[in-house]
């Protein structure tokens, strides 16, 4: 394992002695020893010849802050410091690794990292989402590189792609399943049967959802990762605020079974889209569980993997799989951008610049088209039907199809006065989400409605984006 020791060099000591003609090691500051930190200490231990072949110059830690020392008795003490602060601006550290998660003290540390010319690698999807612009900015005004494969999808080579290989294509649409956990429990619930609250339970015991798996399953950690994607893919900077946000707590076992009854399966997607609308391009960022039909590839996508599809204009659709999240992987992928990182710092070279041009303005979510499974509890009497269908059609949302079930037929009265409760499932045609949602909204309001079950999007992923008002 690398040992600290110090230059004297300053705003990046690797590439002043590359200057010189001294390539020494490249120092590396790591804030946090965590699940995913402690397997990056690993991995720089254990591949230490090959990464300094690599890169060109040993790559050796400089030190590691944490909170607690007494909890990491398998570091060298020497490497270990409670002060992130001192760590940052030691005057031989080149790249600073932050796997320390929150929005503070993280931003401030990575800032005066880049604003002093050292080079950043960060797995914080959070931070990202929230203080991206400004992490860039410092970046490109010191020439520092900002390096970030790990905070979207784990081990999956994914930002790369997005931002080096497809940078002379024009990508359309950048949608997946980008949350293991949320993954874990649709899954479970779709292969057992099992309701909301008993796959939880059993993603909790087997490791894959936290003692507060609030960010997983409302939806945040996907929403953050969502505007990063948007970000990168349309060259505009969008945050977490821009991005459209549901859950998963209110799918149910019966919305399961509908989706397969349909030909389709429930996945909390991330989507996000470069629309044409009446006033000019706009971007799409959104988070949500949806019905998606078996026949996609990211229908097959179970358990805590993750998928990307990215749908470009030249290179047309690509699938991006595998590990989502864990110790290793995630490593995997900070290890890739250290290397990068470290590299540059050796032959004086610079990482990608961050690109935000375009200046595109985030569509609202009650302009998106979108279609609709509803499942309706009525009255099972006559005119029920009709009256339902009234409400779609005043809000100018067409009905695809419709099912009654029930304990008599459609439109169905038994003559006693007190009608049985029946269900009908409506599945609409696409139409702006606002009007689907008022169409929901007046449905409650029915004498003949005992009350709206179950409210699912249906997502043909395959469709293409419509030249006008979004996807067709």
């Amino acid at each position: 394992m690398g040992r600290s020791g110090a230059s004297g060099a300053t705003g990046g000591a690797a590439a002043e002695r590359s200057r010189t003609g001294e390539i020494g090691a490249v120092k590396v500051a790591l804030l946090g020893c965590g699940v995913v930190g402690s397997q990056v200490v690993r991995l720089l231990d254990e591949q230490a010849d090959e990464l300094a072949a690599r890169v060109g110059a040993p790559v050796e830690l400089a030190g590691i802050a944490v909170r607690r020392p007494q909890r990491h008795p398998e570091v060298p003490a020497e490497l270990l410091t409670t002060d992130a602060a001192g760590l940052v601006s030691r005057p031989d550290v080149d790249v600073v690794v932050e796997l320390m998660g929150g929005i503070e003290p993280a931003r401030d540390l990575l800032l005066d990292a880049l604003k002093n010319g050292r080079s950043v690698v960060s797995a914080n999807k959070a931070l990202l989402a929230e203080e991206g612009e400004a992490l860039a900015a410092a970046a490109r005004e010191s020439g520092a590189d900002l390096y970030y494969e790990a905070s979207v999808a784990g081990a999956i080579p994914l930002l790369r792609p997005i931002q080096q290989s497809l940078a002379g294509d024009r990508i359309r649409r950048v949608a997946g399943i980008v949350n293991g956990t949320t993954n874990f429990i649709l899954s479970a619930m779709e292969s057992t049967g099992a309701g909301y609250a008993d796959a939880l339970e059993e993603a909790g015991r087997l490791g894959y959802a936290e003692a507060d798996p609030t960010a997983d399953v409302d939806g945040y950690d996907a929403a953050s990762k969502a505007a990063i994607l948007a970000s990168l893919a349309f060259h505009t900077r969008v945050t977490a605020a821009d991005v459209y946000r549901e859950g998963i707590r209110d799918v149910t076992a019966a919305d399961i079974a509908s989706a397969r009854a349909l030909g389709c399966t429930v996945k909390l997607l991330a989507i996000c889209e470069q629309v044409d609308t009446a006033d000019g391009a706009a971007v799409s960022a959104r988070v949500y569980p949806a019905m998606i039909p078996r026949s996609h590839p990211l229908a097959s996508v179970s358990g805590a993997f993750n998928a990307v599809f990215v749908e470009a204009d030249a290179a047309g659709p690509l699938m991006f799989y595998g590990q989502g999240a864990g110790g290793p992987q995630t490593a995997s992928a900070v290890l890739g951008d250290l290397v990068a990182a470290a590299r540059n710092k050796v032959i004086g070279g610079r990482g990608p610049r961050d690109s935000a041009y375009a200046h595109l303005p985030v569509q609202p979510m009650g302009d998106v088209r979108t279609r609709y499974h509803v499942n309706v509890d009525v009255h099972d009497r006559a005119g029920v039907l009709a009256a339902v269908a009234t409400v779609f059609a005043d809000h100018d949302v067409s009905i695809a199809t419709v099912k009654q079930e029930g304990r008599g037929g459609d439109d169905a009265d038994h003559g006693d006065g007190d009608a049985s409760p029946a269900t009908l499932v409506v599945v609409t045609h696409e139409a702006p989400d606002a009007a689907l949602r008022a169409t929901v909204e007046a449905l409650s309001g029915l004498e003949s409605v005992r009350g709206v079950a179950s409210i699912l999007r249906v997502e043909d992923l395959g469709r293409p984006v419509s030249a006008l008002g979004g996807p067709q």
